[in-house]
């Protein structure tokens, strides 16, 4: 029991996490760095095989060397009573057959992201001189960011050293073991090539190619059957993404890419519009034609240390030996098919050496000359003079090519062919039209992501003022809507509506109540009026508004103004005051006996031009006068007696 196990008393094992027919792998806390770590530890019943155990640490200090961000690192290597162990990076999340089954169907950009990051992984392990030679989806790991992380490099094929069989190992990978492979060659990097290829296959798909009962079933279709079509079972697959797997699953090794790098590069370019809808990628020759190819026997090759080997018994023998502890009667039947098939293939085989010996010698082969760029006129007659008959001319879009002239031949230019073999011209006829929709009244964001997809290069934003397109949405457009264009030559120019026109708010200080509500009628804007007490603005006009003079704002907002009620009225008080007015007998007797008095106040009803009150007395009078004072002010008053002022003052507004 491992859980609770300690290795060289700093990876902690926490939980197992998988295993295969050579190690398992355990979760663990590196003590030291206080992180999780993936255990990959030798099965110990494989201890005692020496071979194996120098193998898979020779491998394991290989993929050391491999620092790229879709390969799985590897920390530590190390050895414990009889423990064998690499600690690498954990990967939290899923691998990638999991997340198919999980996911189908993958989107197209999110297959083909997926794709590069394991064919980027795979060219980086190429450039080390290491391949991979299981590239499956039990073998990459995609966290829940969508990163991709390629495991087990070279540590599968310490198993080929060993004297142990491993036939339900095989059989866990001979979905996409190329045929060299099968045959028991030697693996090469044009073998990851074509196991990618299968897992491309399975993204778009969700299920592998070639299926059967046995290991020697599926090991025969990588061999003589064609890869089934992508496109046939979903038309929707851009033609650009089967011509990828087409060229990497060629069983021909040499009609592959010539390397990961290149393959890297197609995937960058595959969902360009101008790819989507390309011709189908065709192979030279007749690829699927069953065909009797000699196994590659590495067993007295010289082998560098880089290289990795594959075994010296083919996936075909391997299982063959599984059938021999099979039931006899299907045994029976299995060895009759492969008999059947073995002897049609050499009868076949034998048939055409017998041909060519009547013959007397190989058909003369020349090389097709290159007619790319030439007119079909010309291209014919190149052709016709070099000794080939012309095949079909078939017309087809391109961005690069002149109209009328030659894009490619097929075969290929250079390629060796017998004399007065067909050649098929492909014969550009310009770049391809697209009719304008009309999008008008559309989102701009969406409608300029639209046009980019269909390879519009250039788009032209203008904006305007609408009172009827909503802001952001598009109110015409040049090219107009139903016109023939050429994606990559046309500048497609967008009106975009601002929305409605602002309106800028005037200063309306002197307003009266009918100049604002000519302004509202006039502009939409909606005037909301209140009143305030001013001793400086005349009553009935606008003292101050909100918002304030030269603000832009929408039609249909809110002007708030304040207009004058005029001067606040001031507070009256009455004061009474008393007066006591004495009389002054005259010095000569024969005058009257009277004194005229006349008061006079000043108070918020009267003033000192005339007389608040008159009287004649004749004796000590006492009089209470009332004055109505106004707040901020002050009373007055003054007495005459017989025209003479015998009194006089001020009277103060009550505080």
């Amino acid at each position: 029991m491992m859980v609770g196990k300690r290795l060289s008393g700093r990876y902690k094992i926490i939980s197992p996490i998988g295993g295969g027919g050579m190690a398992n792998v355990f979760l663990a806390r590196d003590m030291i760095l206080d992180r999780d770590v993936a255990v990959k530890i030798l099965r110990i019943d494989l201890a005692d095989e020496s071979n194996l155990i120098r193998r898979f640490q020779r491998e394991a200090q290989s993929a050391t060397s491999l620092v790229h961000p879709n390969i799985v690192s590897i920390y530590d290597i190390g050895e414990e009573n009889d423990l064998h162990y690499i600690v690498m990076e954990y990967v939290e999340g899923t691998d990638l057959k999991q997340y198919i089954q999980e996911n189908h169907p993958i989107p197209f950009d999110k297959a083909v992201a997926i794709m590069s990051q394991i064919v980027s992984a795979i060219s980086a392990a190429h450039q080390h001189h290491i391949i991979h030679r299981d590239v499956k989806p039990q073998n990459i790991l995609i966290d829940h960011e969508g990163i991709v992380k390629i495991t087990d490099f070279g540590i599968a094929m310490a198993l080929s050293e060993t004297s142990i069989t491993q036939t339900n190992s095989l059989l866990g990978s001979v979905h996409y073991l190329s045929p060299e492979q099968a045959r028991g060659g030697m693996a090469t990097q044009k073998s990851d090539i074509y196991s990618m290829g299968i897992v491309f296959y399975e993204l778009l798909i969700g299920t592998v190619p070639h299926d059967g009962e046995s290991a020697v079933s599926i090991a025969i279709k990588h061999l003589q059957a064609e890869i089934p079509s992508v496109r046939a079972q979903n038309p929707n697959i851009p033609q650009s993404l089967e011509n990828i797997i087409i060229r990497a699953t060629a069983k021909d090794p040499f009609q592959r890419y010539q390397s990961a790098d290149e393959m890297e590069a197609d995937l960058k370019t595959c969902l360009n519009p101008e790819r989507l809808n390309e011709p189908k990628y065709e192979l030279n020759g007749d690829d699927g034609d069953t065909k009797t190819i000699p196994v590659i026997n590495s067993k007295n090759t010289l082998r560098n240390l880089d290289e990795t080997m594959v075994p010296e018994t083919s996936v075909v023998e391997e299982a063959t030996k599984e059938e021999k502890k099979m039931d006899p009667k299907k045994k029976k039947g299995k060895k009759k098919k492969v008999i059947w098939i073995v002897s049609i293939v050499i009868l076949l085989f034998a048939a055409l050496i017998i041909g060519l010996w009547f013959l007397g010698k190989s058909p003369d082969e020349i090389k097709v000359p290159d007619v790319t760029g030439k007119t079909e006129s010309q291209a014919l007659s190149t052709l016709q003079k070099e000794g080939f008959n012309i095949g079909k001319t078939i017309e087809t879009n391109s961005d690069t090519v002149a109209e009328g002239k030659v894009i490619k031949s097929n075969p290929k230019a250079g390629e060796m062919k017998e004399k007065g073999s067909k050649v098929n011209l492909y014969i550009s006829v310009g770049s391809k039209t697209i009719k304008m929709d009309d999008y008008t009244g559309r989102s701009y964001d969406e409608t300029t992501a639209l046009l980019k997809e269909q390879g519009f290069k250039s788009i032209k934003k203008e904006e305007s003022y609408s009172s009827t397109i909503s802001e952001g949405m598009i109110i015409s457009q040049d090219p107009s809507a139903g016109d023939e264009v050429v994606a990559k030559d046309t500048v497609v120019t967008l009106t975009v509506s601002k929305g409605t026109e602002p309106i800028t708010v005037k200063d309306l200080s002197g307003y009266n109540e009918r100049a604002l509500e000519d302004y509202s009628s006039s502009t939409g804007l909606v005037i909301n009026k209140t009143e305030e007490n001013s001793d400086t603005v005349e009553k009935g006009q606008v003292i101050r508004q909100s918002p304030s003079a030269g603000t832009e704002v929408q039609p249909g907002s809110t002007v708030n103004v304040v207009i004058s009620s005029g001067p606040k009225e001031k507070e009256v008080k009455s004061v009474k005051k008393t007066f006591n007015i004495p009389y002054q007998k005259p010095d000569d007797s024969s005058q009257t006996t009277t004194n005229h008095i006349k008061i006079y106040i000043q108070d918020k009803n009267h003033s000192m031009t005339s007389p608040y009150r008159e009287m004649d007395i004749s004796k000590d009078t006492t009089e209470t006068i009332t004055f109505e004072i106004e707040e901020g002010t002050e009373g007055g008053y003054k007495i005459m007696r017989d025209n003479t002022v015998i009194d006089e003052g001020t009277v103060a507004y009550p505080g």
